[in-house]
């Protein structure tokens, strides 16, 4: 992945454009390309700063606010489906797949193993 322009060259590229270059002219004084030179003008505009945004990172998981309760549910009741848990957090107001419901669980360590009956009905 690369790298963000520095904030220098983003600040004297809009400051150029502030000092009567074109935007056309700035990239070209600059080395970067027209679009960059747009956006970074905007983004001044907007916000004051030509900052860089953040770049990649982690979304937050979906089920972080749901954590006491989830675990609460499967310390009450262990043998609780992924299809059962994921209505009840669902009628809370956190609409989640299985498989989002699954990863949180093996992320918190849990996991849904179907335990072998031992009085299981034998050919006799």
């Amino acid at each position: 992945m690369t790298k963000a322009y520095s904030t220098d060259l983003r600040d004297r590229a809009v400051a150029a454009v502030r000092g009567g270059l074109s935007r056309h002219q700035a990239a070209e004084r600059f080395a970067v390309s027209v679009a960059s030179v747009i956006r970074w003008c905007q983004l001044e505009r907007r916000t004051g700063s030509t900052e860089p945004g953040k770049m990649g990172g982690h979304r937050p998981w979906l089920l972080e606010g749901e954590r006491d309760f989830v675990m609460a549910r499967i310390a009450e009741k262990p043998d609780l489906t992924l299809e059962a848990l994921r209505r009840e957090v669902q009628a809370r107001g956190t609409i989640v797949s299985l498989d989002t419901l699954w990863r949180f669980l093996k992320r918190c360590k849990q996991s849904f193993k179907k335990k072998h009956s031992s009085k299981r009905a034998r050919k006799a």
